[in-house]
């Protein structure tokens, strides 16, 4: 498999060797024939780590303290770079939101250089090469149709207990965006063409770099193959993900339709509603946990008390928690007038609690204005939000009335690249926000007064 992913992704990437930057031997100096830096444009990008290459769409665009990265999930574009610089030949893209820092040297047209990607298991380093994006017809192909959603069903349980998975595909003739939709959320936008009778779909979007091949078999089922490297350090005791066995890690899964998969009688995914759940519901649901100022916030402040309160367990290791904190902005801002108060509970590794490098650039990236609380560390996540049960997802959002008690737990987040799963998703949030926003604010009860009878 690594030498069919090789091949294809280096395919891709020579379409477009031939293009060459006229300005690039000026080590990045403007000339009169070029009002932008000599990088901007678009370029066809791959991460190469192991033998295996993860080919991605990069556009480059802007000048001087104005140069910016841009990343893209599927067809659309979806996130930048925090800060990006080109000198003396060099570029220098940062994305510190995912800890992620791409180096280059551009020579006879090509970048070439080193990516670093932190997350929460290790620092992972690739090599980069990027060439000028060359636009060509797209080729006459007879592609099968696969769009719409496919269920995956697991040899063997993951280690969230779930059976089964979806795989969500879009697509545009040969040219397809696909992910696999976990109960903790998707792996966004995996995009290629179909070729050789399969897809090759890669993603990168600055942070979860990966790659799939999607074949098409004569049962009418598909057949995924997936890049396993499963992270050494994602133990129990760190991270709340057993060892072994994971069935979301096997290196081949099997997709059937939704009608063929039901008539089969194969295992259906977990419901994002039920996966968790709240150990007591009459109980007023607590959370007590200091700011990045070292404020300790809790849900007994004025400000939260006859408040609706979406509470998100969340980390900015996490990718699907940058998927839904962008969501959750758009809430605030509609709802905080209203009455609606966000919180996050944030679990960071314990070398970022120090310093909170990203999720300060987290935080600024995506305009976030609701607190965000240093409640631990992952592996803290059972001992300090205690009242839920099956707690096991990054997300998890905790939907609570005015009277402080929960009213429903939404495991994980679906993000734009699962289509109708995330339109269901907003539907479901802002339908349960405002049905809680119309309920009256609980009124303390008042000792009924005394007379007392004069003699």
């Amino acid at each position: 498999m690594k030498t069919l992913l090789k091949t294809t992704a280096l395919a891709s990437l020579l379409l477009g060797s031939s293009a060459v930057l006229a300005a690039e031997g000026n080590g990045g100096t403007t000339t009169a024939a070029t009002t932008t830096s000599p990088v901007a444009g678009r370029w066809d990008a791959v991460l190469s780590r192991g033998g295996v290459d993860i080919p991605f769409r990069l556009d480059i665009k802007g000048q001087g303290n104005a140069l910016q990265g841009v990343f893209y999930d599927g067809f659309q574009p979806y996130d930048g770079t925090t800060s990006a610089t080109f000198e003396n030949g060099k570029l220098t893209l940062n994305v510190e939101h995912y800890l992620t820092t791409i180096s280059a040297d551009l020579k006879d047209g090509t970048l070439t250089g080193t990516a670093i990607a932190q997350n929460r298991e290790s620092t992972a380093p690739y090599t980069f090469r990027a060439v000028r994006h060359v636009e060509a017809p797209a080729p006459a192909v007879n592609a099968p149709s696969i769009a719409g959603t496919w269920i995956i069903p697991l040899a063997e349980p993951s280690s969230k207990g779930e059976k089964a998975f979806r795989f969500v595909a879009q697509q545009r003739g040969g040219e397809v965006a696909g992910a696999i939709l976990r109960i903790d959320g998707d792996t966004g936008s995996y995009t290629g063409n179909f070729k050789d009778g399969k897809w090759t779909l890669s993603h990168f979007d600055g942070g979860r770099p990966g790659v799939i091949v999607v074949t098409p078999t004569a049962q009418g089922t598909l057949e995924i193959q997936q890049q396993v490297s499963r992270p050494a350090k994602a133990t129990a005791s760190e991270y709340g993900n057993d060892a072994t066995p994971d069935g979301r890690y096997a290196p081949t899964l099997t997709a059937y339709r939704k009608d063929v998969a039901k008539a089969k009688g194969l295992p259906e995914p977990d419901d994002f509603l039920t996966h968790t759940t709240v150990n007591d519901p009459n109980e007023v649901f607590k959370f007590s946990f200091p700011d990045a100022n070292g404020k300790l916030v809790s849900n007994e402040d004025p400000d939260f008390k006859g408040k609706v309160i979406v509470a998100v367990v969340t980390g900015t290791w996490c990718p699907n928690c940058h998927d839904e904190a962008q969501y959750l902005v758009k809430l605030d801002k509609k709802y905080r007038a209203q009455g609606l108060r966000i919180v996050a509970l944030n679990f960071e590794e314990p070398e970022q609690q120090e310093t909170l490098k990203r999720q300060k650039a987290f935080i600024k990236q995506y305009g976030v204005e609701y607190p965000y609380l240093l409640a631990g560390s992952p592996a803290q996540m059972w001992e300090k939000v205690p009242q839920l049960n099956h707690l096991d997802t990054w997300p998890a959002t905790v939907f609570i009335g005015r009277d402080g008690k929960v009213k429903a737990v939404h495991s994980g987040f679906a993000s734009p690249a699962s289509g109708e799963f995330h339109t269901q998703l907003e539907a479901d949030f802002t339908s349960r926000i405002e049905k809680l926003l119309a309920e009256k604010p609980v009124v303390a009860a008042t000792a009924p007064s005394v007379q007392i009878a004069q003699k």
